[in-house]
């Protein structure tokens, strides 16, 4: 199973897909773009630069179209920089290449969204560039929900927008349906 994790800085994304990795041994996590190029030697401005979030979209876009490993939980996807690029100004529709997205996104057998709540802004410390993380998170939203592009209508979306504490079992729940998990049950 193929899953992907997007949402803003400071959400708790990679904490997430550590523990999803954790109760999934089988599957392998697949680190942000950010760090893949930051490895390659790519050097980042702070805060980051249309040319650095471009950059880093085609990296996820890469990522998601490698057809192995079949069992990975990605952190972010393009969807992430297509959100940080429209943040900064920029129009996402003209920043993608639509049929690209759409062959990454058919890798997909779920795509997983973690959004900004009140719970999150009280009990998670706060992020870096504020102003930046709310605007991506609306931008997310809007991407994933009004799919410009029409490139990942057909990808199925949970979105994590309910108590952190429950985030996890939010989202075995869906891989793997109480009934069919051996009697797993709403807590």
């Amino acid at each position: 199973m193929r899953v992907a994790i997007s949402g803003t800085h400071g959400i708790g994304k990679t904490t997430l897909v550590e523990a999803l990795c954790a109760r999934l041994p089988e599957h392998v996590m697949l680190d942000e773009p950010y760090y893949l190029l930051e490895e390659q030697g790519y050097e980042f401005d702070f805060p980051p630069s249309r040319e650095d979030y471009r950059a880093m979209l085609a990296c996820s876009v890469r990522s998601l179209r490698s057809p192995s490993p079949s069992r990975v939980v990605f952190d972010r996807t393009p969807l992430d920089y297509l959100a940080y690029l429209a943040a900064s100004g920029a129009d996402p529709v003209e920043e993608a290449d639509a049929p690209a997205l759409r062959s990454a996104f058919a890798t997909l057998d779920l795509l997983i969204i973690a959004v900004i709540t009140p719970e999150s802004e009280r009990v998670l410390p706060a992020a870096e560039l504020p102003g930046l993380r709310s605007r991506m998170n609306d931008a997310l939203r809007e991407l994933v929900y009004d799919d410009p592009l029409d490139a990942w209508n057909d990808t199925p979306v949970l979105e994590l927008s309910g108590p952190l504490d429950d985030r996890l079992k939010m989202i075995l729940d869906v891989l793997a349906p109480p009934a069919a998990a051996g009697g797993l049950h709403e807590g």
